[in-house]
């Protein structure tokens, strides 16, 4: 049986999110389709992380394990002429039989993009970004989002639906700045998030920007472990998945 790695790139904008669900176009949905009509064989694939509905990727990792014959190369070729033109394989590779795309990750990192401009934003972003038109202070969203690195409880920023008991993880790398006088980008890398954790830390640094909060009150929601005290949701077509490392 042969450990198959796809390296995927996404348009989120008219999926469901990642996972499969009953009458929902999702991504693992569609890729296992077109996986299943080229090994003829009903076939599961998992992935490093699940993207919700409207978010997109640059690079999400999946795997699945078949008996055909068939090489990457091929693999690679068949599965974008099967694949709609808002999902696309960039890479696919053989991996060890214990190589698993969730399990095996050490750290994921997001990008969450704002369009802060003061003109009006073109209609080919819309879906790519959040368009905010009251002018963020970036030197303070970063004071303030520095307090996430290291170990915590995370409780503050998940969503309702969690779906582990844990709420601890810990954030490695984060960063916000201006790409230019239109456009900011906040990175946040972790060895694992929780349901909407990004989105609500995003909605949490916008009270930050707009001046409604200051970094010592930041750091007071995290420490507070409840999702009353943070900030709302941000919207979900601003949120790429960049990157998933491995050993």
């Amino acid at each position: 049986m042969r450990n198959i790695k796809l390296i995927l790139s996404y348009d989120g904008t008219h999926f469901y999110g990642w996972q499969v669900q009953p009458r929902e176009r999702t991504v693992q949905g569609v890729v296992e389709k077109c996986i299943n009509t080229m090994v003829d064989a009903k076939t599961r694939i998992t992935g490093s992380g699940r993207t919700d509905a409207g978010v997109h990727a640059l690079a999400q990792v999946a795997n699945f394990r078949t008996e055909s014959r068939i090489d990457c190369k091929s693999f690679m070729k068949g599965l974008n002429s099967l694949l709609p033109q808002d999902v696309r394989v960039t890479d696919v590779l053989e991996e060890e039989e214990d190589f698993d795309s969730r399990r095996s990750a050490t750290s994921r990192r997001y990008r969450y993009l704002i369009f802060n401009g003061e003109g009006v934003p073109s209609p080919f972003v819309r879906n790519y970004v959040w368009s905010v038109r009251s002018y963020l202070d970036t030197d303070t969203m970063q004071d303030a989002g520095k307090e996430l690195l290291g170990v915590h409880d995370f409780s503050s920023f998940v969503g309702r639906k969690n779906e582990t008991d844990s709420t601890v993880r810990e954030v490695l790398n984060f960063t916000v700045k201006r790409i230019n006088e239109d456009f900011i980008s906040i990175e946040i890398e972790a060895n694992a998030f929780l349901r909407h954790m990004v989105r609500n830390i995003v909605g949490t640094l916008f009270e930050v920007g707009l001046g409604k909060m200051g970094p010592n009150e930041f750091l007071g929601v995290l420490n507070a472990q409840d999702r009353r005290a943070a900030g709302s949701t941000a919207p979900p077509q601003g949120l790429y998945l960049v990157e998933v490392k491995y050993f």
